[in-house]
Parts: structure tokens; sequence; C-alpha cells
């Protein structure tokens, strides 16, 4: 560990039981995507405290700057996400969700508070650095949504780097994941309405079953990763939903299939969308029926560009040591909209530990209803979001 990064260790650790408190604070007052008012109105609190001016983006969700005092040109982002989960929380603490059907299960009070932590550190060693920080604290993650927000609204334009940090219940609290490539899949929701004709059952070739042509749909979408990409790649269709037809004595006249499809590359999504769009309508179209598909992009594949992630390797081995820092695990097919910043801007989003084999709750799965988090991590956290930024500004 160099001096300098030392030093904000040292503050990162005295600061350490505030920023517990802000994100149990956090934990306590959950806020669904497009939602989050109150934790909007905290963090900008937070930042008058810290003498860190900001505004407000779209609904609520929150930017800054902080400019240090040294010169320089580079300009580094940072993102947290900060909305919850409509799930009802089953973990009992002394800082159990107080809103019913809403907790945070996925970490994003850690990543709020987190950030907070850093833009405290940040703006008490403006002298430190050169060059500027900005700070986005993104509503609607979890519904692909606030990312495109703040890249659209050009907060990100002129910028050099982009940095995030989420937590990850299966890695061990005190360590950290930063591996270059593809991180996280891109998530595309898609509906197919399929039209039929209705006829009573008793004289099905009198209409066209739109239920079994959604059957059929569901069947043969699977080969569509089985026989027509690579067994090598990484593809996901995922079927959730299907509705049809109106009694159990009509033949359906009409039906919906709505799913998702996960892959880790821009190009092999683009191919397996057109595949399903002409799947569902050749086999619509072999049964006499008609179907339209509808997609949404709620993320790109976070891809951490390969230069980034080695600058915030060559940091969190200074920081926690190189038996902390890993550098290949299996890519997840769940999204994270922090890809939309990559694309914008070259960038690397770590995985921050938080597991605790003596508490199982800190190891349960995301969006899972006792999901809490080994508090000790927010440390890393907070050390690497601020080490990171300065590192990088003063020319890493």
């Amino acid at each position: 560990m160099t001096e300098l990064e030392q030093k904000l260790y040292d503050q990162v650790v005295k600061d350490h039981p505030y920023i517990v408190g802000l994100r149990r604070y956090f934990h306590m007052h959950p806020e669904l995507a497009r939602q989050e008012l109150n934790t909007a109105r905290r963090i900008e609190a937070e930042l008058d405290e810290a003498g860190i001016s900001h505004e407000r983006v779209a609904e609520s969700g929150v930017y800054a700057e902080i400019k240090g005092r040294r010169g320089g040109d580079r300009t580094i982002v940072l993102r947290s996400d900060i909305d919850a989960l409509p799930i009802q929380e089953t973990h009992q603490c002394d800082y159990t969700s107080t809103v019913p059907g809403v907790m945070h299960a996925c970490g994003h009070d850690a990543h709020t508070a987190a950030l907070i932590g850093a833009a405290r550190i940040l703006a008490a060693n403006t002298d430190k650095f050169g060059g500027t920080v900005r700070l986005t604290f993104q509503a609607g993650e979890e519904i692909g949504y606030g990312a495109r927000v703040f890249v659209n609204g050009g907060y990100l334009d002129g910028a050099d780097r982009t940095f995030g940090a989420h937590a990850a219940s299966n890695v061990p609290a005190g360590s950290v994941v930063l591996m270059s490539g593809p991180n996280n899949a891109s998530v595309d929701w898609f509906k197919i309405t399929i039209k039929g004709y209705p006829a009573h059952v008793s004289t099905p070739e009198l209409g066209t079953d739109a239920a079994y042509i959604a059957s059929q749909i569901v069947v043969s979408a699977q080969a569509l990763i089985t026989r027509r990409t690579s067994p090598m790649e990484n593809v996901l269709i995922g079927i959730g939903k299907i509705t049809a037809g109106d009694a159990y004595n009509i033949v359906a006249g009409h039906a919906e299939i709505e799913g998702t499809i996960r892959v880790l590359t821009p190009e092999l999504r683009a191919q397996v969308k057109t595949q399903l769009k002409e799947l569902a309508e050749t086999i619509a179209r072999m049964y006499g029926g008609e179907a339209e598909v509808t997609y949404k992009d709620f993320t790109s594949p976070l891809i951490n560009d390969e230069a980034a992630t080695e600058e915030a390797c060559r940091v969190a081995r200074s920081l926690f040591g190189a038996d902390k820092v890993i550098t290949s695990r299996k890519p997840s097919l769940g999204g994270d909209d922090f890809a939309e910043y990559i694309l914008k801007v070259p960038g690397v989003y770590a995985y921050i530990g938080t597991a605790n084999t003596a508490r199982k709750e800190t190891m349960a799965a995301h969006h899972d209803s006792i999901f809490d988090i080994d508090e000790d991590s927010l440390t890393v956290s907070v050390a690497l979001y601020t080490a990171y930024a300065i590192e990088y500004l003063n020319g890493l």
C-alpha cells in the first residue's frame, strides 16, 4: 500500500461506523425504481454536509462533481444504483425494512452508502488529486432505466473512465472480483402476441388454436440455443409467463408469451432476437395464425474494459493484497445497466464480496427475502471507489 493509499484507507476505516449507519438507514427505508425520492433527498443532504454541490437528475437520480486542486484534465465517473425491490423482507434484524413489500435485496443500500462514503473522503482530500470526479447516484437499475438517463443527459460526456461496484453474496467479504471482458449478460424482455380464431373444442378445424401455437413456440425456442448457436456460447431464452384463451371448451383465439433473452455479446444478442422473431412468425403461420414479437431493451452486455480493469486491479492489490483480488470467474447471465456507462466511456465494474460463512443471510442469493451483507465489506467498497479515482486522476 502506498503512503497516500494508507492515509486514505485510515480515513475510510475511521468513517466506517458512519457509513454502516447510512447503509442501515437506506435498508430500513427502501424505495422502488423511479420512486427513490426520500433516498435522493438523503443523498443530497449528505452531499450538502460534505460541501459538495449537486443536482437532481430526472425524478430521483442525483449528480455531483468534486474537482481536485492539483490541476489536470482527467475525469472519472463513479456510479452507485439506489433502488430497492418489491420483496417482503423476512430477515429480522435491527434494521429490517419498515416498508411492507419492499426491501433492499440486492445490496443497493450498501452501494449508495459506499459512494457517499467515497464522496466524503474525496471532498476532504482535494489537495491530493487533479481532474474531476463525477458522482452518479442512479435510479431504476432494477428496471433497466436509470443508466441511459445519465448517458443520454450528457453526464458522462467528455469523461475518461467509469467505475462502479456491486455487492456479491457468492464472494467472501474482503475479496474483490475484477475481471476484464464479459461479466454480465444483456437483458431483453420479449412478448409474443399470437392471434388465432376461436371455435368450440368439438370442432377444432373451424378455429385456429393460439394456445397450441404458443406451446410449439415455447418448445421450439430452446432449439435456438441447442441447434442454432454454438455449445460454447452463453445463451438463455427464459419464458416465465404464458396466457391463452377464454374458456376451457373454446379453441383459444389469442395467446401471449413473455420472457427474456440473455447473452454476453452484442453480435449474438442481435442474432438470437432475429431468430426468435422468425421462429414465432413461421410457427404461427404454419398453423394458420399470426404472431407479433415485441422487444424491450433493458440493458446491453456488461463488458469490462481491459485497460480499466488492470488499473483497478493494481489499486485493489495494493490496498487489500493480491490474494484478495479475483480476476477470473464465470460471467453472470443476470444483467446490470452499468453496461451503458461502459459503452459510453471505457470502465470497469467491480464485485465486492459480502459473504460471511458465520451468517447464512450474507450468503443468500440476491433478490432473496433474507438477503443481507457483511458490513465490513463497506470498507472495501469505499476504499476502492476512493483510491482508484484518485490514482487514476493522478496518472495511473
